[in-house]
């Protein structure tokens, strides 16, 4: 149901996401800083330029063409070292895109510690051109900004400080287990934010969600995608209130996600008679763009993580230990998705009337991105196949119907299914069997204990 601070929260989720993934946000915000930094100590500088105090001992003193050489010195070598900075963020990019695929470059590109070296870099740059602009002639002679030089010095030695902590940073960040662990630790917070449900419950008025539907889908006005690409996130708050001026549910056939055709039918409006009003509205209320995103998106970090799988799978990698961990991360955030994922299909306006109704990614799609592909690339590698039925007894435990149980039943055979014909040692074979068997018997005795419950 819709409930305003729930979709407040995953809005400005998804600004700060826009924001992060950015090169020039984190940047920007520090030259602003350099220049108000500059601004104060030209201040001071210019005080004690008049006599209005004295300069303190550790100051550095000295002429004005001394202090043109030592900032000219430090812009030059700032500069250079941004160039350096630039370089290896482009090969780490291109390392990324090439061990772990092109949708892992967005990860990269929003780490914090990137964004922080740059703006650190170029903030001191800016900082110490400004200085070296700010020396002249003035009415007691030379203007020499001794506190500006001497702050230009300091911000040198933080650069060099952040400097090595970048190296550390980036020889860490491309690590395999790393980049996983991150991937993981987003799609943990996705799960948090979109199937935390509503936050208060409220009223519930009109007709139910089913009869809305067929009446949507019997009677409705189609409305037409407006342009091509992936749905990144679609802003509820804006749509339910549309829907209430116009009295009218808006059925959306697609969620964060899912590409959409330009011209293709992508929602319907009951009744018919109030689409023109929604329609000139629907595009505001959709962002669309050429690439998936986390923030109302949970299905994409499971494909992300099997994607890695899958590229270690490959013949031309041959790493089954990285696909483990991969499978191991899948299975964490799944146990999250059996023990709490109540996402909100529908929403209502404030009389408790339904206006919008959404697409939710379902559980049991969730369990078969998650295992479906990696199954298909591990024919013949038992060690592997272990792996995920052990995966599979883990999501297990937390399962609370036989709903939940039954899909990740039909995974287990399968890949019991499978070893029987891959895997050509019949150790092997036993081993995965032992797996499934133990899995059948925790099926077992889970559905008995809810019985006597």
């Amino acid at each position: 149901m819709y409930r305003g601070l729930f979709s407040s929260a995953l809005a400005s989720h998804w600004r700060r996401e826009v924001l992060r993934t950015s090169l020039w946000f984190v940047p920007s915000l520090e030259v602003v800083a350099a220049i108000g930094l500059f601004a104060g100590t030209l201040a001071l500088d210019r005080a004690a330029y008049r006599g209005d105090f004295t300069l303190p001992g550790w100051v550095i003193s000295g002429s004005a063409d001394a202090a043109r050489q030592i900032l000219t010195t430090i812009a030059a070598a700032i500069i250079t070292v941004v160039g350096v900075v630039f370089s290896i963020i482009l090969v780490t990019l291109t390392l990324a895109s090439t061990q772990f695929g092109p949708r892992m470059l967005r990860n990269f590109i929003r780490d914090r510690g990137t964004q922080v070296t740059l703006g650190t870099f170029v903030g001191t740059f800016v900082y110490s051109v400004l200085v070296l602009a700010s020396i002249g002639v003035g009415s007691h002679g030379d203007f020499v900004p001794h506190i500006s030089v001497t702050t230009t010095l300091g911000l040198t030695v933080i650069d060099l400080a952040v400097l090595i902590y970048f190296i550390h940073h980036t020889s860490i960040s491309i690590q395999l287990p790393q980049v996983i662990a991150s991937i993981a630790g987003d799609l943990a917070e996705a799960i948090r934010e979109q199937g935390s449900g509503p936050d208060r419950p409220g009223p519930e008025n009109g007709l139910s969600t089913v009869e809305l539907v067929n009446r949507t889908e019997a009677s409705g006005a189609v409305l037409l995608a407006p342009v091509s690409g992936y749905v990144q996130f679609i802003k509820h708050q804006n749509l339910v209130r549309l829907a209430t001026r116009a009295d009218a549910v808006i059925n959306l056939e697609h969620r964060p996600g899912h590409f959409i055709v330009r011209g293709h039918q992508f929602a319907t409006v009951w009744p018919p008679e109030a689409a023109p009003l929604v329609r000139q509205a629907m595009s505001r209320a959709h962002i669309i763009g050429p690439q998936r995103t986390l923030t109302q998106d949970a299905s994409f970090g499971f494909d992300q993580l099997a994607e890695i799988a899958i590229r270690a799978l490959s013949p031309a990698v041959n790493d089954p230990f990285t696909a483990m961990t991969c499978i191991d991360w899948l299975s964490e955030n799944l146990c999250k998705i059996v023990a709490g994922w109540h996402p909100a299909r529908v929403h209502r306006d404030a009389q408790g009337y339904i206006r919008v109704i959404t697409a939710e990614p379902a559980y049991d799609r969730l369990v078969q991105r998650s295992f479906e592909k990696i199954r298909q690339s591990s024919l013949g590698m038992p060690a592997v196949m272990i792996r995920e039925l052990e995966a599979l007894a883990r999501i297990m435990t937390e399962t609370t119907s036989d709903g939940q149980r039954r899909v990740l039943l039909e995974q287990a055979a399968m890949i019991d299914r499978a070893s029987e014909r891959s895997v050509p040692e019949a150790a092997d074979r036993a081993d995965i069997r032992r797996r499934y068997e133990a899995i059948l018997t925790m099926e077992t005795r889970l559905t008995a204990s809810e019985q006597k419950a």
